[in-house]
Protein backbone atom coordinates (compact mmCIF):
# COMPACT_ATOMS: atom_id res chain seq x y z
CA UNK A 1 0.00 0.00 0.00
CA UNK A 2 1.54 3.55 -1.09
CA UNK A 3 0.65 6.39 1.26
CA UNK A 4 1.71 10.14 0.08
CA UNK A 5 3.48 11.83 2.49
CA UNK A 6 2.76 15.73 2.61
CA UNK A 7 6.06 17.72 1.22
CA UNK A 8 7.63 14.65 -0.64
CA UNK A 9 8.27 13.85 -4.10
CA UNK A 10 7.04 10.13 -4.62
CA UNK A 11 5.01 8.08 -2.90
CA UNK A 12 6.48 5.69 -0.05
CA UNK A 13 5.13 2.50 1.53
CA UNK A 14 3.53 1.92 4.89
CA UNK A 15 5.87 -0.38 7.08
CA UNK A 16 4.20 -3.18 8.33
CA UNK A 17 6.59 -2.47 11.33
CA UNK A 18 8.84 0.09 12.25
CA UNK A 19 10.97 -1.71 15.09
CA UNK A 20 12.95 -5.27 13.99
CA UNK A 21 13.75 -7.15 17.01
CA UNK A 22 16.06 -10.17 17.93
CA UNK A 23 16.19 -11.83 21.28
CA UNK A 24 19.73 -13.35 22.36
CA UNK A 25 21.34 -15.30 24.82
CA UNK A 26 21.73 -14.08 28.29
CA UNK A 27 18.97 -11.54 28.47
CA UNK A 28 19.87 -9.09 25.72
CA UNK A 29 17.93 -7.61 22.99
CA UNK A 30 18.78 -6.36 19.88
CA UNK A 31 16.45 -3.33 18.27
CA UNK A 32 17.07 -1.84 14.88
CA UNK A 33 15.00 0.45 12.43
CA UNK A 34 14.98 -1.22 8.76
CA UNK A 35 13.67 1.40 7.16
CA UNK A 36 16.09 4.37 8.07
CA UNK A 37 19.03 4.97 5.49
CA UNK A 38 22.34 2.48 6.50
CA UNK A 39 24.49 5.75 7.65
CA UNK A 40 21.32 6.25 10.45
CA UNK A 41 20.17 2.43 11.00
CA UNK A 42 22.04 1.70 14.76
CA UNK A 43 21.40 -1.20 16.81
CA UNK A 44 20.21 -0.47 20.23
CA UNK A 45 20.41 -2.84 23.22
CA UNK A 46 18.10 -3.68 26.05
CA UNK A 47 19.58 -5.77 29.05
CA UNK A 48 17.44 -7.65 32.05
CA UNK A 49 19.06 -6.96 35.58
CA UNK A 50 17.57 -8.28 38.78
CA UNK A 51 16.83 -4.82 40.24
CA UNK A 52 16.70 -2.76 37.10
CA UNK A 53 17.51 -2.65 33.05
CA UNK A 54 20.18 -1.19 30.75
CA UNK A 55 19.21 0.32 27.65
CA UNK A 56 22.01 1.42 25.35
CA UNK A 57 21.06 3.59 23.04
CA UNK A 58 17.23 4.26 21.48
CA UNK A 59 17.11 4.95 17.92
CA UNK A 60 16.24 7.84 15.77
CA UNK A 61 12.75 7.97 18.41
CA UNK A 62 10.35 8.47 14.76
CA UNK A 63 7.90 5.58 16.72
CA UNK A 64 8.04 6.12 20.24
CA UNK A 65 9.80 2.81 21.59
CA UNK A 66 8.64 2.40 25.34
CA UNK A 67 5.28 1.51 24.25
CA UNK A 68 5.96 -0.74 21.38
CA UNK A 69 7.56 -2.95 23.35
CA UNK A 70 5.58 -3.47 26.74
CA UNK A 71 6.87 -6.64 28.03
CA UNK A 72 10.59 -4.72 27.85
CA UNK A 73 9.79 -1.76 29.54
CA UNK A 74 7.11 -1.84 31.93
CA UNK A 75 7.89 -3.76 35.04
CA UNK A 76 11.22 -2.74 36.15
CA UNK A 77 13.16 0.82 36.38
CA UNK A 78 15.34 0.99 33.29
CA UNK A 79 18.62 3.19 32.82
CA UNK A 80 18.90 4.84 29.52
CA UNK A 81 22.69 5.51 28.43
CA UNK A 82 23.95 6.84 25.48
CA UNK A 83 27.38 5.78 23.95
CA UNK A 84 26.72 8.99 22.66
CA UNK A 85 24.17 11.80 21.41
CA UNK A 86 24.08 11.66 17.52
CA UNK A 87 20.53 11.53 16.13
CA UNK A 88 20.40 7.49 16.04
CA UNK A 89 21.32 7.48 19.09
CA UNK A 90 19.17 9.21 21.50
CA UNK A 91 16.14 9.55 19.54
CA UNK A 92 13.74 8.13 21.99
CA UNK A 93 15.87 8.82 25.36
CA UNK A 94 13.33 11.41 26.60
CA UNK A 95 10.51 8.62 27.07
CA UNK A 96 13.06 7.36 30.17
CA UNK A 97 13.18 8.92 33.54
CA UNK A 98 16.43 8.23 34.02
CA UNK A 99 18.78 9.14 30.99
CA UNK A 100 22.58 9.19 31.28
CA UNK A 101 25.61 10.29 28.86
CA UNK A 102 29.01 11.42 29.69
CA UNK A 103 29.27 14.84 30.84
CA UNK A 104 31.38 15.82 27.65
CA UNK A 105 28.18 15.39 25.66
CA UNK A 106 25.62 16.47 28.70
CA UNK A 107 24.97 20.11 26.71
CA UNK A 108 24.08 17.93 23.13
CA UNK A 109 21.52 15.64 24.71
CA UNK A 110 19.48 18.44 25.91
CA UNK A 111 19.95 20.83 22.67
CA UNK A 112 21.10 18.47 20.05
CA UNK A 113 22.52 20.05 16.75
CA UNK A 114 23.98 18.49 13.87
CA UNK A 115 21.81 16.34 12.03
CA UNK A 116 18.39 16.64 13.38
CA UNK A 117 15.44 16.27 11.04
CA UNK A 118 14.58 13.38 8.16
CA UNK A 119 15.15 15.45 5.34
CA UNK A 120 18.44 14.71 3.68
CA UNK A 121 18.71 18.60 2.36
CA UNK A 122 19.08 19.22 5.72
CA UNK A 123 22.59 17.54 5.98
CA UNK A 124 25.14 20.12 5.30
CA UNK A 125 26.48 18.53 0.89
CA UNK A 126 30.24 18.25 3.09
CA UNK A 127 29.07 16.19 5.64
CA UNK A 128 27.35 14.39 3.26
CA UNK A 129 29.99 13.48 1.13
CA UNK A 130 32.08 12.70 3.60
CA UNK A 131 29.49 9.72 4.44
CA UNK A 132 29.00 8.66 0.95
CA UNK A 133 33.10 8.34 0.32
CA UNK A 134 33.42 6.54 3.69
CA UNK A 135 31.06 3.79 1.92
CA UNK A 136 27.44 4.64 2.60
CA UNK A 137 25.03 4.95 -0.10
CA UNK A 138 24.12 8.21 -1.88
CA UNK A 139 20.95 10.11 0.19
CA UNK A 140 17.61 10.57 -1.58
CA UNK A 141 15.05 12.51 -0.24
CA UNK A 142 14.46 11.08 3.31
CA UNK A 143 16.26 9.15 6.00
CA UNK A 144 13.75 7.09 5.65
CA UNK A 145 12.25 4.58 2.74
CA UNK A 146 8.61 4.12 4.21
CA UNK A 147 6.29 5.61 6.37
CA UNK A 148 6.05 4.35 10.04
CA UNK A 149 1.84 5.13 9.80
CA UNK A 150 -0.78 6.18 7.46
CA UNK A 151 -0.72 10.13 7.20
CA UNK A 152 2.88 10.33 9.26
CA UNK A 153 4.44 13.55 7.95
CA UNK A 154 8.16 13.10 7.62
CA UNK A 155 9.07 16.89 7.77
CA UNK A 156 7.59 17.57 11.31
CA UNK A 157 10.32 15.42 13.05
CA UNK A 158 12.60 17.20 15.03
CA UNK A 159 15.09 15.27 17.12
CA UNK A 160 14.13 16.06 20.56
CA UNK A 161 16.40 17.34 23.28
CA UNK A 162 16.29 15.60 27.11
CA UNK A 163 18.30 16.71 30.42
CA UNK A 164 20.11 14.42 31.18
CA UNK A 165 19.29 12.84 34.59
CA UNK A 166 23.02 11.29 35.12
CA UNK A 167 26.66 12.10 33.76
CA UNK A 168 28.77 8.89 33.79
CA UNK A 169 32.49 9.05 33.68
CA UNK A 170 35.14 6.36 32.45
CA UNK A 171 35.44 3.60 34.89
CA UNK A 172 32.17 3.81 36.26
CA UNK A 173 30.16 1.03 37.28
CA UNK A 174 26.25 0.44 36.12
CA UNK A 175 24.98 -2.18 38.97
CA UNK A 176 21.34 -4.18 37.90
CA UNK A 177 21.69 -6.44 40.82
CA UNK A 178 22.79 -9.75 39.26
CA UNK A 179 25.29 -8.07 36.29
CA UNK A 180 27.58 -5.04 36.57
CA UNK A 181 28.56 -2.99 33.31
CA UNK A 182 31.90 -0.42 33.26
CA UNK A 183 31.51 2.60 31.87
CA UNK A 184 34.69 2.82 29.35
CA UNK A 185 35.00 6.28 27.76
CA UNK A 186 36.87 5.65 24.54
CA UNK A 187 36.32 9.40 22.46
CA UNK A 188 37.32 9.53 18.77
CA UNK A 189 33.96 9.12 16.91
CA UNK A 190 32.87 11.75 19.32
CA UNK A 191 34.25 14.18 22.39
CA UNK A 192 32.13 11.92 25.09
CA UNK A 193 31.68 8.32 22.99
CA UNK A 194 31.75 5.43 25.49
CA UNK A 195 31.52 1.79 25.38
CA UNK A 196 30.06 -0.64 28.29
CA UNK A 197 31.79 -3.65 29.27
CA UNK A 198 30.57 -6.46 30.84
CA UNK A 199 33.66 -8.47 32.13
CA UNK A 200 31.98 -11.45 33.14
CA UNK A 201 30.88 -12.57 29.44
CA UNK A 202 33.90 -10.52 28.04
CA UNK A 203 31.39 -8.38 25.74
CA UNK A 204 31.56 -5.31 24.85
CA UNK A 205 28.84 -2.20 23.55
CA UNK A 206 30.83 -0.24 21.62
CA UNK A 207 28.59 2.24 20.24
CA UNK A 208 29.64 3.85 16.93
CA UNK A 209 33.75 3.79 18.22
CA UNK A 210 33.70 0.62 16.21
CA UNK A 211 31.21 -1.62 13.90
CA UNK A 212 31.71 -4.05 10.96
CA UNK A 213 30.62 -1.41 8.84
CA UNK A 214 32.63 2.00 6.79
CA UNK A 215 33.69 3.51 10.23
CA UNK A 216 32.94 7.30 9.69
CA UNK A 217 35.83 9.22 11.51
CA UNK A 218 35.26 12.33 9.59
CA UNK A 219 33.53 14.81 10.89
CA UNK A 220 32.55 17.22 13.79
CA UNK A 221 34.21 16.58 17.08
CA UNK A 222 36.26 13.60 15.71
CA UNK A 223 40.04 13.57 16.03
CA UNK A 224 41.63 10.68 14.19
CA UNK A 225 45.02 10.72 16.72
CA UNK A 226 42.29 10.34 19.98
CA UNK A 227 40.28 7.93 17.63
CA UNK A 228 43.58 5.94 17.15
CA UNK A 229 44.37 5.30 20.75
CA UNK A 230 41.05 4.37 21.54
CA UNK A 231 41.03 1.50 19.27
CA UNK A 232 44.34 0.84 20.61
CA UNK A 233 42.88 0.50 24.24
CA UNK A 234 40.69 -1.95 22.65
CA UNK A 235 43.21 -4.35 21.28
CA UNK A 236 44.99 -4.67 25.00
CA UNK A 237 41.32 -5.62 26.46
CA UNK A 238 39.73 -9.17 26.84
CA UNK A 239 37.25 -8.67 24.19
CA UNK A 240 35.72 -11.82 23.06
CA UNK A 241 32.41 -10.46 21.94
CA UNK A 242 31.33 -6.67 20.41
CA UNK A 243 27.88 -5.70 19.92
CA UNK A 244 28.47 -2.57 17.88
CA UNK A 245 25.68 0.49 17.40
CA UNK A 246 25.68 -0.65 13.88
CA UNK A 247 25.60 -3.43 11.61
CA UNK A 248 26.27 -6.98 12.86
CA UNK A 249 28.28 -8.23 15.94
CA UNK A 250 31.27 -9.80 15.71
CA UNK A 251 33.92 -11.83 17.65
CA UNK A 252 37.87 -10.99 18.96
CA UNK A 253 39.77 -12.09 15.39
CA UNK A 254 37.48 -9.53 13.48
CA UNK A 255 37.70 -6.56 16.11
CA UNK A 256 41.88 -6.85 15.60
CA UNK A 257 41.16 -6.82 11.92
CA UNK A 258 39.09 -3.86 11.92
CA UNK A 259 41.01 -1.61 14.15
CA UNK A 260 44.80 -3.01 12.65
CA UNK A 261 42.94 -1.82 9.13
CA UNK A 262 42.16 1.46 10.22
CA UNK A 263 45.30 2.08 11.98
CA UNK A 264 47.26 1.32 8.60
CA UNK A 265 44.76 3.39 7.03
CA UNK A 266 45.34 6.26 9.18
CA UNK A 267 48.94 5.72 9.07
CA UNK A 268 48.80 5.24 13.06
CA UNK A 269 49.99 1.84 12.84
CA UNK A 270 53.12 2.41 15.13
Amino acid sequence: MNAPAWGTHRPYPVATRWYERLDLENGVTRFWEPHVHPLEQANFWHIRGRDRDLLIDSGMGIVPLRPSFPDLFSDKEVIALATHTHIDHIGAIHEFEQRWVHGAEAHQMAHPSGVTTLVCADIHPQLAGLFVEAGYPPFDELLIDAMPYEGYDPRQYRLRGAEPTHLVSDQDIIDLGDRRFEIIQLPGHSPGSICIWEETTATLYSGDLIYDGPLVYEGPGMDLDIYAQSLRRLKAMPIQTVHAGHDPSFDRARLIEIVDTYLRRWNKDN
